[in-house]
């Protein structure tokens, strides 16, 4: 089983791009589990065509016992797609939210009940907080890559992001697998992305052109892949996620690799 999380700051595409790896990973035959770890809930809705699914948190506030067919959704090509959702605007933390719906999950037995080949990590990554480093810090993740572009602003928070994943190295679960360059045309974009993956003594490992065909597709509540499959930029997230399953590593057990390290650091 491939375990990857994929951060990037808010806006970057990293959403975008998770549901096109999903998609081309489920249309390769793959069974993928894709779990949307920001608290706005969009990370699968180009994979289900639902603007807002009910999610994890949703349903564990009604405060019945749930089942894994409340939350787990099937998606394009078969994959199989969780939000874990936030708490109210305003109220409580979205670090502790993304907890408490893996220990929800991890409760129902996810993994050995759907037994995917490939997990996707799409996870919100502005700020690095406990709550949201919880699939690098609590084994529940084992390969890393950050969505960025030139801006400046993106390029940060992957340098905080790699900063995170390197300072839990120790505890043997997540590794920095390198950026992925979600192009915006900034001038010398490509030297700017190449110099921070030199700074954090990593690399970029793909670099997406920037397509109107995205655009168009999201503007259908779809994936390239399924909106444009024959499009150039649907054969470019084909390859980026062929590079993804080629730099991960296969690796197993249930939502955890193995052991306990700390959760949140937050304090509500």
């Amino acid at each position: 089983m491939r375990r990857i999380a994929i951060y990037g700051k808010g806006g970057i595409g990293k959403s975008t791009t998770s549901s096109n790896i999903t998609d081309a990973l489920a249309e390769s035959g793959k069974k993928v589990i894709q779990i949307g770890c920001d608290p706005k809930a969009d990370s699968t809705r180009l994979l289900t065509g639902t603007d807002r699914p009910v999610t994890v948190l949703d349903l564990m506030r009604g405060g019945r016992e749930l089942v894994l067919e409340d939350f787990v959704r099937e998606g394009r090509h078969g994959c199989l797609c969780v939000e874990c959702g936030g708490p109210r605007p305003g109220m409580g933390c979205a670090g502790r939210g993304i907890m408490a719906a893996f220990a929800e999950m991890e409760r129902l037995d996810a993994i050995a009940e759907y037994d995917p080949d490939v997990i996707i990590y799409d996870v919100l990554g502005d700020v690095v907080c406990g709550g949201f480093a919880m699939p690098i810090r609590n084994g529940y993740a084992r390969d890393v890559f950050v969505v960025t572009s030139g801006e400046m602003m993106s390029l940060y928070a992957a340098g905080n992001i790699a900063e995170a994943v390197n300072g839990f190295k120790d505890d043997g679960y997540a590794r920095f697998g390198g950026l992925i360059q979600n192009s915006r045309n900034v001038k010398d974009e490509d030297s700017l992305v190449d110099a921070m993956a030199a700074e954090i003594g990593s690399r970029t490992v793909f670099r997406l052109p920037r397509s109107p065909e995205v655009q168009l597709c999201e503007g259908k509540g779809t994936t390239v892949i399924s909106g444009a499959p024959d499009s150039e930029m649907a054969e470019e997230y084909r390859r980026l996620a062929h590079t993804l399953m080629e730099l991960s590593e296969d690796v197993s057990g249930g939502m955890r690799l193995g052991g306990l390290a700390t959760g949140c650091d937050c304090n509500d």
